[in-house]
């Protein structure tokens, strides 16, 4: 296994989680229009990021399995869900929502940190199929990362500071 088999690996879980996160969020807070429109549209990208991952893969020799990015939750994350729900001490929807921001921040980051190692990976070996497709995905990435930062920034102050 090289470089290049462990970058697109990486950045293909990394995109299916996003994809699933994203998809999380938009149903969570589907009562805020901007979180649940924004974060749909974002999770597409992801989902479209995987497929694109996937192709470019298997010109590499490497099946990377299911491509489509199946929105789910995950277990656990339902799981968790439902007990904070049981027990009663459900977080203000404020402080939910910040923390799954900050979630989604963190995945789109680190998946940001892959797509920039591709495109290294493709300029050092002048593989111009990397490098495409490191140049179409990363600029959407980088778009999700300054949008969840963006929401952070707006609604840190009165979530944070409200009584």
């Amino acid at each position: 296994m090289n470089g290049t088999t462990l970058v697109l690996r990486a950045l293909h879980h990394g995109e299916r989680h996003l994809a699933r996160e994203l998809t999380t969020v938009a149903e969570r807070h589907r009562t805020d229009h901007e979180v649940h429109h924004v974060a749909t549209d974002l999770a597409r990208w992801s989902r479209e990021h995987v497929g694109r991952l996937a192709d470019t893969a298997q010109e590499h020799g490497l099946d990377l399995g299911d491509s489509a990015g199946a929105p789910s939750g995950g277990v656990l994350s339902t799981l968790r869900e439902k007990a904070v729900q049981a027990v009663g001490h459900r977080p203000e929807p404020g402080l939910l929502l910040l923390r799954d921001l900050r979630e989604l921040h963190l995945g789109a980051t680190e998946n940001s940190l892959h797509w920039e190692m591709l495109a290294q990976i493709a300029q050092a070996t002048g593989d111009d199929g990397l490098l495409a497709v490191a140049s179409a995905c990363h600029p959407r990435t980088l778009r999700q990362m300054r949008w969840t930062n963006t929401m952070i920034k707006n609604l840190s102050p009165q979530v944070l500071t409200s009584p």
